[in-house]
């Protein structure tokens, strides 16, 4: 049944996915879907707004409207629920590992993508991977996935200068020949800028090489 109350609404243009609203929510209304921030259920928001000050781009607020109506004890049952979930996923996490990568895949250095030299040599007919910094992080099988036999440039679309970045590559892909590139990013909208940054250069540089997308989700998951 629908009532007329208060209820938060999330802004999707302004939303970035940085999961800051998530813990701030104790009823667990929030969760980042498809790199943006959505109330899972109506029925779970208590429009109080808890997790407004914690947006950092204002992207939520909190309006009057017709929704379900708050209801604690389904608030109650879904937090058991993801409890029990957790609690299964840290079973598996402590299970012994049958196998384990003793050494690194990594066949090179340095691996910022503003620190390795255009013209070097380890860049002539590589299979080279683009690595968002993020996705460094939350793929637990990086090395073993990715790393081997490719040639690996890293950095942050978001923070860095992406100029320079089309720069650096335009002068990599204007010198050597590259036999694949394969971009492995986060769900979130900052790590998109690595696709245009990489097909203007492409672009720039008069070659044409196929581009293999690969796509994380906050969690780590690959998602294509």
């Amino acid at each position: 049944m629908k009532v007329l109350r208060q209820i938060i609404e999330i802004d999707e243009e302004k939303c970035t996915g940085c999961g800051l609203c998530v813990p701030a929510c104790e009823e667990g209304a929030i969760q980042i879907i498809n790199g943006k921030a959505k109330v899972v259920a109506e029925k779970y928001c208590d429009g109080l707004g808890a997790c407004l000050g914690h947006c950092p781009e204002g992207a939520i607020k909190v309006v009057e409207r017709e929704a379900e109506e708050f209801d604690p004890e389904a608030v109650e049952e879904y937090l058991k629920s993801r409890e029990n979930v957790s609690c299964l996923s840290c079973e598996e996490a402590n299970k012994p590992k049958t196998q384990r990568l003793e050494k690194s895949m990594l066949g090179h250095w340095p691996v910022q993508i503003k620190l390795v030299p255009p013209h070097a040599a380890f860049l002539e007919n590589c299979n080279l991977l683009v690595l968002a910094d993020c996705a460094a992080v939350a793929y637990p099988n990086l090395h073993e996935d990715f790393l081997q036999n490719r040639v690996v440039m890293m950095g942050c679309p978001k923070f860095d200068n992406k100029e320079e970045y089309v720069e650096r590559f335009t002068e990599i892909f204007s010198t050597h020949e590259i036999n694949s590139i394969t971009v492995l990013m986060m769900e979130v909208p900052c790590c998109s800028g690595l696709r245009g940054i990489i097909e203007n250069a492409l672009l720039e540089a008069g070659k044409e090489v196929e581009i293999d997308y690969k796509i994380l989700s906050i969690n780590g998951n690959l998602k294509n």
